[in-house]
């Protein structure tokens, strides 16, 4: 891919954090190199926290269209590289710095990643135990917890069909870090920290079952998680359990 890169390129306005329901927005291209395309604005998540990037494509006035295999965070802080599909290369070589795109998620990979997303939560609260490891894609999302003792699948899955059917808000809220560091015990993940320096983090609170830091992206009630169960428990170390999660419908 042919380097067009804006003299300074700005950190991407991230419309998915404030709201997941947005599957396409209106940006301008502020620079493109080898890794890929950068927006002022997306509504396209990045590999993060263990939720996979999103796919999806940029769309000019004159009809020209690449393609998005991936989204992945760049080496600055906001910064948000869209990754394109191999062989498009003509496509890019034609797109520069201020061209206007419509940028469109594929919603129906985005959706099943926030059902996951919410689910894994749900699951936080019905084993109550640091989480060391943590994936999440459209197929499947896993847990890995710190922990010795057995799980039971069929109790697992009947927990998180009961807090599905409670229908609870699922909503988010910014705290200072500096409210985080007094709270320590809102952190329940050992591999991945929630992200500092920009002196705020996002706090995901499901209404009555849980309250820690996320940035990644959720439904609104967890009703719209749908039917989830436990497909698999493995004893992966004398200390780490992995649950794997996969959809029923």
């Amino acid at each position: 891919m042919s380097e067009h890169t804006a003299s300074t390129t700005p950190a991407t306005i991230e419309l998915f954090r404030e709201d997941a329901q947005l599957r396409a927005c209106d940006a301008r291209i502020t620079g493109i190199d080898e890794r890929g395309i950068r927006l002022d604005r997306s509504v396209f998540y990045p590999h993060g926290g263990g939720q996979a990037g999103d796919s999806g494509e940029l769309r000019r006035a004159d009809g020209l269209v690449i393609m998005i295999a991936d989204t992945r965070k760049g080496e600055t802080p906001g910064e948000i590289i869209h990754v394109p599909v191999a062989g498009q290369d003509e496509a890019l070589a034609s797109l520069r710095p201020g061209d206007a795109v419509t940028a469109s998620i594929d919603w129906g990979r985005r959706h099943c990643h926030m059902r996951f997303h919410t689910a894994t939560h749900l699951l936080c609260a019905l084993v109550p135990h640091p989480v060391d490891g943590c994936s999440i894609t459209a197929g499947y999302a896993r847990l890995d917890f710190h922990m010795s003792e057995p799980l039971d699948k069929e109790t697992l899955t009947a927990g998180i069909a009961r807090l599905v059917a409670g229908a609870h808000a699922v909503s988010h809220r910014w705290i200072s870090d500096e409210e985080l560091d007094a709270n320590p015990g809102l952190v329940r993940s050992m591999s991945v920290q929630p992200p500092r320096g920009t002196g705020r983090v996002r706090l995901l609170e499901i209404e009555g079952v849980d309250l820690q830091p996320c940035g990644g992206t959720h439904v609104a009630n967890t009703a719209q998680i749908g039917a989830v169960v436990v497909t698999k428990i493995e004893k992966k170390s004398a200390m780490t359990r992995r649950v794997v999660l996969g959809f029923a419908d």
